[in-house]
């Protein structure tokens, strides 16, 4: 069953409305499977769980430093230890990773983009 999410609105940025089973909806559009989300763009992320990450996954987070201080790991419906190989990598190009479930992550991306945060987001879908 889909979460319905009721954004705040960040003109031109694409937002969260709905997640669950296995889509994520933003307005009229959505994808199918985990994504990597920015404000201006939303991309496929070929994971299906926290066992596929690795270091590589971030590659496009990565390329993007320059406008990301903020990346949010939705890691599904379980919250694991992020490995200190992933937050070294991104540390490295100043993003700080916060680990959350998928939800809260919908949640958290929404409300900090709305604040005009420097944020994108991992999420596995569920």
């Amino acid at each position: 069953m889909a979460t319905e999410l009721n954004p705040m609105v960040a003109e031109g940025s694409k937002m969260v409305t709905s997640y669950g089973d296995g889509l994520f909806r933003f307005g009229e559009d959505s994808v199918a499977g985990s994504i990597l989300m920015f404000p201006e763009a939303v991309y496929s992320w070929n994971v299906t769980s926290v066992d596929d990450i690795t270091v590589d996954s971030f590659a496009r987070v990565i390329d993007a430093a320059d406008t990301v201080e903020i990346l949010l790991l939705g890691m599904g419906n379980r919250l694991t230890r992020v490995p200190m190989e992933w937050r070294s990598a991104l540390k490295e190009h100043g993003i700080v990773i916060e680990p959350m479930d998928t939800g809260a992550a919908c949640r958290t991306y929404n409300v900090l983009l709305s604040e005009g945060r420097r944020v994108a987001a991992a999420i596995i879908a569920i």
